[in-house]
């Protein structure tokens, strides 16, 4: 596959991806009925993508989102990966990005220039309306949910990017 077939790829994936998911609105950033927990670590994370995986079929990196939102009447262990499979359904995972760009003025977020990583989209898509965004301006206070659908339709700009470690020098 050639660069520009990668680059009209990668298009034509976040458009699908846009329309399929549609418009789910702001939320309010704090339910009161739930519990912001930042995201696992170590074995509990494996367990709970390890959950996901055998409960749900869903396969997601732990570098796709930073919280996860537990609702105030529901027990999570972490350490025991069949507990998980009741509660899964009621977990939101959170991708928080902050902005502390002075060009960043409304409580809209216009003019906010960010990353979203290839595993926080398939986050999304696998995931649905439990993958959640939060921006948050440190300058203003303000913080609005939202969507990486939600993200991509009123992108002005989009560019792509390519990763890659080029691994050790063989000696």
């Amino acid at each position: 596959m050639s660069l520009l077939e990668l680059i009209e790829s990668k298009r034509a994936h976040i458009a699908r991806n846009s329309s399929e998911n549609g418009i789910l609105g702001e939320r309010s950033l704090l339910d009161s009925q739930a519990l912001w927990i930042k995201r696992p670590k170590g074995k509990d994370m494996k367990n709970l993508l390890a959950a996901l995986k055998q409960f749900e079929d869903i396969e997601i990196k732990a570098s796709s989102f930073d919280f996860i939102s537990i609702p105030e009447n529901v027990s999570v262990d972490f350490s025991d990966v069949s507990s998980l499979a009741g509660i899964l359904k009621s977990l939101t995972f959170i991708e928080l990005k902050t902005c502390n760009q002075k060009r960043v003025t409304t409580p809209d977020f216009r003019n906010f220039f960010f990353a979203i990583t290839e595993n926080e989209i398939i986050a999304s898509e696998l995931l649905g309306d439990r993958h959640i965004v939060v921006l948050h301006n440190k300058i203003t206070g303000d913080k609005l949910v939202t969507t990486i659908p939600e993200i991509i339709n009123r992108a002005n700009s989009k560019n792509w990017q390519l990763s890659v470690s080029l691994g050790a020098r063989e000696v």
